[in-house]
């Protein structure tokens, strides 16, 4: 994905082209309205890099890695003066038959490894770090499944950049120099309805994802009456240019609670690039014909976030801690 080499140090802190892991835990917490509870925040973050490299230090091909994504509300407070262009709370949005909520959340921790105990280890104390500045509002465990399937059965993450098509896609450029190489990030927790999923014949499954099951073929369905989940993702700008956003999903589940969901988190270039998938999701194209895969699978949580470069992260805590 990238020219780094993993195998020396532990991957920087705001890596967004950091590896795919098989571990991840995506945390979203408030940050209390103290001015005492924001400096701490600020000195957590500005030595995040270096509590990666605490953790990671263990086993180096655990490849531990953290991104901090900042929401608009908090960023204001850190920096009234300056942020990047789109950043905004998330919009909710309501379709005929599906909603999408909005959901609180200050800061976004996306924590990635080979193995769940760095990502277990790495969270126990940046918790105890942050301590009571912070309300945990989300935490999520995620895991590869099998062959980087979802819990539905297909492969998820096929459209994917990669190579130099990743930073086009997923980081910011020169249309928004302040904040260049950062990146938005939107999450969403989707909890499926296995039972009824599994009733479903395998060959409308298949109409309904865009793909095929076993072997991840791309379904054509330009003519189709219905378009699917890959179409309706699909972004197509006024002058025929696709864009894509770089998505890290990931499942997970407490069977014996009967959760099974799958975690999406997706970093784009554009904001306005994810909100209008998930518009085109919703409210469907034509409007009415939604993504069906919402029958089965519904959101729970909604929120947008800001990840900037370590260097821009840096100088943003270090104005803060000044003022």
């Amino acid at each position: 994905m990238s020219e780094k080499s993993w195998d020396r140090v532990p991957i920087d802190a705001q890596s967004i082209d950091a590896p795919l892991s098989l571990a991840a835990v995506f945390l979203v917490v408030t940050v209390a309205g103290e001015q005492a509870a924001l400096a701490k925040v600020s000195s957590v973050l500005g030595e995040l890099d270096d509590l990666v490299k605490t953790v990671g230090f263990r086993d180096l091909s655990g490849r531990l890695s953290c991104i901090a994504g900042i929401g608009r509300d908090l960023w204001d407070r850190l920096d009234s003066d300056r942020r990047p262009k789109e950043l905004k709370p998330f919009a909710p949005i309501k379709g005929t038959v599906h909603a999408a909520p909005s959901t609180p959340g200050d800061l976004l921790f996306h924590i990635r490894s080979e193995r769940p105990d760095m990502c277990f280890e790495f969270e126990r104390i940046l918790l105890d770090s942050l301590g009571d500045c912070v309300t945990v509002v989300d935490e999520v465990s995620g895991f590869r499944y099998f062959d980087a399937r979802d819990l539905l059965g297909f492969v998820d993450g096929t459209a994917n950049p990669t190579g130099l098509d990743l930073p086009a896609s997923a980081l910011v450029g020169n249309e928004d120099a302040d904040f260049a190489g950062g990146s938005y990030v939107v999450v969403q927790k989707y909890l499926h309805d296995l039972n009824a999923w599994a009733r479903i014949p395998t060959p409308l499954q298949e109409e309904i994802i865009g793909r095929t099951k076993i072997d991840n073929i791309e379904i054509d369905d330009d003519d189709a009456p219905r378009k699917s989940h890959k179409s309706l993702a699909t972004i197509v700008d006024a002058d025929g240019t696709e864009h894509d956003i770089l998505r890290d999903n990931m499942p997970f589940g407490r069977p014996g609670q009967q959760e099974f969901g799958t975690y999406f988190i997706g970093y784009s270039r554009f904001l306005w690039v994810i909100e209008k998938m998930l518009q085109r999701m919703y409210i469907g194209d034509p409007p009415g014909a939604y993504d069906r895969l919402l029958d089965f699978s519904t959101p729970h949580t909604g929120t947008t976030f800001f990840a900037p470069t370590r260097s821009t992260l840096q100088t943003l805590v270090q104005a803060t801690q000044e003022s």
